[in-house]
């Protein structure tokens, strides 16, 4: 399978806080801690895209010209619920002028497709253009959920270009279902597991990221 429009983002850091999350024997409080670490670095490369400006500011030192992100745009942290929240707390230090849109879907066990229930997305009215939308989720599993959040950004005329899809791993199996759609998106994660069981679960992957995360596992 070609890796087009995905970015693989890879380092020591990285590496060792996914060690941290795969292991069955780390508890929520360290699953998490591991997760923000990972999300933070994704959040920094997603905002690679964001237009900058020069602008005229004086240092301690003397006057300058400096880059700045352009502040007529629109910035949207979109969270798919529950998992994606991991992302939020970063990205609100990240980019404080951030704008936190939740998504809420769950996933029907016996045909894996998403069921919404929960939409913050207000409608766009003008200069679709200039907004930039980051779509969260620990987990790119089947791709039903991104695909579903994904459309609910182009359906407002906000260009493909500008929407991304942050994930801490992803399968090939829900990377080639996105791309079908929109070979043009970008996902941007931190690994790329071997594929789907038949459950729907990444192997190896690292259990159910939003029970891991809020402290739901049954035991």
């Amino acid at each position: 399978m070609e890796l087009n429009n995905v970015r693989l983002i890879n380092n020591p850091v990285i590496c060792q806080s996914l060690t941290v999350m795969r292991n069955k024997k780390t508890d929520s409080q360290g699953f998490r801690f591991a997760a923000r670490k990972i999300s933070r670095v994704l959040l920094y490369e997603a905002s690679k895209n964001l237009p900058l400006v020069d602008k005229d500011i004086e240092t301690p030192i003397t006057k300058c010209t400096v880059k700045d992100i352009a502040d007529d745009i629109t910035i949207i942290i979109s969270p798919i619920l529950r998992a994606g929240l991991i992302f939020t707390d970063e990205a609100i230090d990240i980019l404080p002028n951030a704008r936190i849109r939740h998504v809420g879907m769950y996933r029907d066990e016996e045909t894996l497709k998403p069921v919404w229930y929960y939409n913050k997305v207000p409608a766009i009215t003008s200069n679709p253009e200039k907004y930039y939308v980051y779509i969260t989720d620990p987990m790119l599993a089947t791709g039903n959920s991104m695909l579903e959040a994904v459309r609910l950004y182009v359906n407002k005329n906000i260009p493909i270009k500008n929407i991304k899809s942050l994930n801490i791993i992803a399968a090939p199996e829900g990377i080639e279902f996105l791309h079908k759609e929109f070979p043009e998106l970008e996902i941007i994660t931190a690994a790329i597991d071997e594929r789907l069981n038949e459950k729907g679960y990444i192997v190896p992957g690292l259990g159910d990221a939003g029970d891991r995360i809020f402290n739901t596992v049954v035991v």
